[in-house]
């Protein structure tokens, strides 16, 4: 995504429809997201043992949805983008037909509405689908409703501070673009349209799913992978991007470090009531 200022805003859900047709070709196949979504599928195998019940949130094409399902989860992917979720069921027609699998056009701040569907064991968001709600108070209390107590959720968003990103923008003399995250809310282009999102520090993520969730660990995704925009540099360079998900996978969990990243994975605990 790029950030724009200064335009007419969409609704997440109208500009994921706009480039659900070729978002795999943007950043689904690519080198750094690969790199990026590997990471991230180390925790969630790590979080939801074979046979676990799990909701995900923001699914999009649904490749995290079929890699758990593929691995022995039973998945209910959901999307506020219905032509994301089109997109995913095209998918899973034209490979094998999982009945652990299940897509729904459901929007995230709408969770609400699977109360008959639940308890699940956990839940997961990946890849800032969450930085496009301002609020996330009264998603804490739906998934609050619908995980059982001990159940884990992992939510991958944007993080405030990315140095690579900081970096990148400083050495092309582009500072308002280096420190854009610190103003917490900035804008992103989807194809031809505009969307609002935030950048939630720990923190205030923290404050948002208490008292229902306890905050267990995190870690950086893309602390040394760079973000997406740098595909076009990176994927010439197979054993530099080798190297970057190797120090990724070392340094990911350390203090300081961990919030420094493109995104930052965080693991909550669900309270017993």
């Amino acid at each position: 995504m790029n950030l724009a200022q200064g335009v007419t805003l969409s609704s997440p859900a109208a500009a994921f429809d706009s480039v659900a047709g070729s978002y795999d070709e943007l950043f689904t196949r690519t080198a750094i997201g690969r790199a990026q979504r590997n990471q991230v599928w180390r925790k969630l195998l790590a979080a939801f043992a074979p046979g676990s019940r799990i909701l995900e949130l923001n699914c999009g094409t649904g490749e995290d949805a079929r890699f758990l399902a593929n691995r022995g989860r039973s998945v209910v992917a959901c999307d506020a983008s219905m032509a994301m979720i089109e997109m995913a069921k095209c998918r899973e027609q034209r490979g094998r037909p999982l009945a652990n699998l299940e897509h729904l056009h459901v929007a995230t701040e709408d969770l609400a509405c699977l109360s008959d569907r639940g308890p699940f064991d956990g839940a997961f968001s990946n890849f800032s689908g969450l930085n496009c709600l301002a609020d996330l108070k009264p998603v804490a209390r739906n998934l609050a409703g619908l995980v059982k107590p001990g159940g884990r959720i992992l939510l991958c968003l944007w993080s405030r501070v990315c140095w690579v990103e900081m970096l990148w923008y400083l050495f092309h003399g582009q500072l308002k673009k280096s420190v854009r995250r610190l103003s917490k809310v900035a804008t992103a282009r989807l194809g031809d349209m505009t969307i609002s999102v935030s950048y939630p520090s720990v923190h205030s993520l923290r404050v948002s799913f208490s008292p229902w969730f306890e905050l267990g660990s995190r870690c950086a995704v893309g602390l040394f992978v760079p973000p997406s925009y740098v595909e076009k540099s990176i994927s010439k360079h197979e054993k530099l991007l080798g190297l970057l998900e190797w120090l990724d996978r070392e340094c990911a969990d350390w203090p300081i470090l961990r919030d420094a990243g493109d995104h930052m994975l965080l693991e909550f605990v669900r309270c017993d009531p």
